[in-house]
């Protein structure tokens, strides 16, 4: 696999503080490494070419997430997958590396797995797999928390509480050991610290959605419990705790089974309550020529307003090829009319790319509303782009 050649750019993601600077982090596959960039809040640049993370030429680094804080941005903490093969029958280890100075310097990157279970590796079925099946958090204190899946199944969680970044031994939260192969997680922190996360599982034609979470900041979770059970195949959620700690989770989901046309569903419940609601489709068909949308992604601001955005399937075409977004302004109960985020369906610009997986975080919204995208588009041996689409959104005053 190292020795691949690859040509190109893709696996964008992006964070945003509230003052209005942006961090994206990509892989550049032709170097096989993960880069940054620092956008301050007056659209310039921070660093006259991209700041390199991994460091590992060598070895295929991709699928990054990124977590920028306090002032200036100066925390910066990365978390990505590195196809290392550790003797198991597939590559993948979770690489961590932290700045304290704004990108200018970054400690040595730090491998939380050390496993030989290809970590980062959510199984759909036994041939057909996304990579980047991971997520980053940090809380108000500065304490970050990480989870991964791995090739065999299992669901791992750790977490840190001090500025140099330094975690706990994973803990197992699902999978493995002869259960259903876990993929997808996504993780969010309540303002009190109570830790949530949500995934789905693979190798099941009509899986659902899983959720636990933790008050104890990550110590010990709850017995995981399905969200809802709906009648077709639940995949890809994300989770969202907003500042009156309702719980809210978007998933795609295909009444036909895998493989089939998804649509985005949303659903939630206040962290005290025992049930989630019964979920609903919020994507619609923002243009014509629509046949699915997926991989959907959530964030919620300072007012409790609420951004889902997903890819864009249209027909007969096996890859995305644009952006979708509605935002709700009143808790969840209404959604807007599903819209194309501008700039993401470019006839001449190839599909989207993320040619390892869609299991990203490809959105940030800070806490006045203002949102920041990510997307890559590949044409095949023509072209490979990363685009930053910044903005107040238009959509939430209906």
């Amino acid at each position: 696999m190292n020795d691949s050649q690859f040509h190109f750019v893709d696996d964008p993601t992006v964070s945003i503080t509230d003052d209005g600077i942006i961090a994206v982090a990509w892989a550049d596959l032709e170097n096989r490494d993960i880069v940054l960039q620092i956008y301050e809040s007056d659209g310039t640049r921070r660093f006259s070419e991209p700041v390199n993370i991994s460091k590992s030429p060598d070895v295929f680094s991709w699928l990054p997430i990124i977590v920028i804080s306090g002032d200036n941005a100066s925390n910066i903490s990365i978390l990505w997958q590195e196809i290392v093969f550790s003797g198991g029958s597939h590559g993948g280890e979770i690489f961590f590396a932290r700045s304290s100075d704004g990108g200018s310097s970054f400690r040595d990157p730090v491998n939380l797995s050390n496993t030989i279970a290809g970590a980062g590796k959510g199984r759909l079925t036994t041939h057909r797999w996304d990579n980047g099946s991971l997520d980053l958090v940090e809380d108000n204190n500065g304490g970050l928390y990480a989870a991964w899946t791995e090739y065999e199944g299992a669901l791992l969680f750790s977490r840190s509480d001090d500025s140099n970044g330094t975690f706990s031994k994973p803990i197992h939260i699902a999978g493995g050991n002869g259960e259903l192969p876990t993929r997808g997680p996504s993780i969010d922190v309540g303002a009190d610290g109570s830790v949530y996360m949500a995934w789905s599982v693979g190798e099941d034609e009509s899986s659902d959605i899983y959720f636990t979470y933790s008050n104890n900041n990550g110590r010990t979770f709850e017995k995981p419990q399905v969200v809802y059970n709906t009648d077709g195949h639940s995949d890809a959620p994300q989770i969202a705790i907003d500042s009156k700690r309702s719980i809210h989770i978007v998933f795609g989901e295909s009444p036909h089974g895998m493989f089939s046309s998804y649509d985005v569903l949303y659903t939630s419940r206040n962290a005290d309550d025992e049930y989630f609601d019964s979920p609903r489709v919020i994507s619609g068909n923002g243009v014509n020529d629509i046949s699915g949308a997926n991989y959907p992604e959530i964030s919620t601001d300072s007012a409790g307003n609420l951004y889902v955005m997903w890819e864009i399937f249209p027909r007969d075409a096996r890859r995305s090829r644009g952006l979708g977004l509605t935002v709700s302004d009143d808790g969840g109960r209404t959604f807007s009319p599903a819209a194309v985020v501008p700039g993401s369906m470019d006839p001449d610009g190839g599909f989207n790319g993320s040619q390892q997986g869609l299991l990203m975080r490809k959105m940030a919204v800070n806490g006045s509303g203002l949102i920041a995208i990510v997307n890559s588009t590949f044409r095949q041996n023509e072209v490979s782009h990363i685009r930053l689409i910044n903005g107040q959104s238009n959509l939430i005053h209906r």
